[in-house]
């Protein structure tokens, strides 16, 4: 195997070299007290694994020109099986997301819809089958034994489907193309990234001068020739041990990521490419007519029944370690810190109290149970509150109504609260 460049990268070179990729960074909704939940499912935009089957002899690169070929590249035509899975130290939130989201489900809404069916994701074992014809035509699947579900995005029209229960969900014009995200609104499918691309992406906005960003061999993704771009952190107290991304090395295509965490053991995500086609997809690909029978919910109809589910303040917590910048200066929102050891402090309304009882009503039970299997006690200068862990993304919320959230180790959100008091 031909030796790569390890020496780092700069920050400033790395910035340059990923500015030209698209994409802002996303903040998304979540309801307390469940914030850690929804920011669990939302790392799924962060990364998955690498899988090591070979190490072919390719010629040196160094960590800048493949950040700037992973950004050059202008493949847009793909098909192919993405593998991946997700073990975040959490019970599935399958069928718990419902309960956790909206109360005890009596809002209605559509199994169809993806807000609720792409959380499916943040756990487990899911193996996908995706399909792009440039910026307007993607097509995702998740399969299982049983059934399919599909999300399929045709110019303005996006139509979702779920075979189990011959339900279908469809959104046209500004909430098919992204546009509602800038009022505030749920949008399908941008929300959650599903390609090895759109994961690389989010996880190089980390880039910077908290970064280590490094080439570290080669490797053979589905069946193609690739380099390991290694991303860690500098700084300590982060939960992220290392971020690497399996780079195609004749498009510059990301394949495969991982992201193991700083307290070792098996990966926290693990995704990537089994098979992967280059050549355009058939059209037939990104188009769909309801099923005889299927019964259709329009976008609107959702958002209203979603809207009338609500029983608790909504917050807005970050979507990853380049998210918290983003936060700044938003209501009742203060960053911490810098980099990956940044924390996001959430102001309660009205300096409410996090609801820490069922009998409070404000939590239904199955909630509660939920987020008492991963939550520890702790005090210092801010006072008492409670840590909620996950094996990537941790929240501490004090019993005065703050909320402090991060990819970070429950030390370091003590640490931050303690220090904001």
């Amino acid at each position: 195997m031909a030796p790569n460049d390890s020496a780092e990268t700069t920050g400033d070179a790395a910035d340059e070299a990923t500015g030209t990729m698209a994409g802002r960074r996303r903040a998304a909704r979540y309801v307390v007290p469940v914030a850690v939940a929804g920011v669990a499912a939302a790392t799924i935009g962060l990364v998955p694994a690498l899988a090591d089957s070979g190490d072919p002899d390719l010629p040196k690169i160094t960590a800048q020109q493949l950040i700037e070929r992973i950004a050059a590249s202008d493949t847009e035509q793909l098909s192919g099986t993405v593998k991946i899975s997700t073990d975040l130290g959490i019970p599935s939130l399958g069928g718990l997301a419902g309960s956790l989201a909206q109360g005890d489900g009596a809002h209605g809404g559509s199994s169809a819809d993806p807000q609720e069916k792409l959380t499916e994701l943040a756990s487990g074992t899911h193996t996908l089958r995706v399909a792009a014809d440039g910026p307007d035509k993607q097509r995702v699947s998740i399969l299982d034994s049983a059934a399919e579900y599909s999300v399929i995005r045709n110019g303005d029209q996006v139509w979702a489907y779920d075979s189990k229960s011959n339900e279908a969900y469809h959104a046209t014009g500004d909430k098919a193309s992204g546009h509602a995200e800038k009022r505030g609104e749920a949008t399908v499918p941008d929300g959650v990234p599903t390609t090895p691309k759109a994961f690389a992406e989010e996880a190089l906005k980390t880039a910077g001068p908290t970064t280590s960003v490094t080439v570290d061999g080669t490797a053979q993704v589905a069946g193609r020739d690739a380099y390991k771009l290694v991303i860690k952190p500098k700084q300590g107290g982060s939960t992220i041990g290392a971020i690497t991304i399996a780079v195609d090395a004749k498009n510059g295509v990301p394949l495969k990521f991982t992201l193991s965490p700083s307290s070792g053991g098996k990966a926290v995500i693990d995704a990537g490419f089994t098979g992967v086609d280059f050549a355009k997809p058939a059209g037939s690909s990104f188009t769909f007519t309801p099923p005889k029978g299927a019964k259709v919910t329009e976008a609107d109809d959702a958002k209203a029944q979603r809207q009338a589910g609500k029983q608790a303040p909504e917050f807005k917590v970050p979507g990853g370690p380049a998210g918290l910048d983003g936060l700044a200066g938003g209501k009742g929102v203060k960053v911490i810190g810098e980099g990956w050891s940044a924390v996001a402090e959430i102001e309660a309304p009205g300096g409410r109290a996090v609801p820490t009882s069922p009998k409070s009503g404000d939590v239904p039970p199955a909630a509660q149970q939920f987020l008492d299997s991963f939550g520890d006690k702790v005090t210092g200068k801010f006072g008492s509150g409670t840590v909620f862990k996950t094996r990537l993304v941790n929240a501490l919320m004090t019993d005065d109504g703050k909320v402090y959230v991060g990819l970070v180790t429950k030390d370091a959100l003590v640490r931050a609260a303690n220090s904001a008091n």
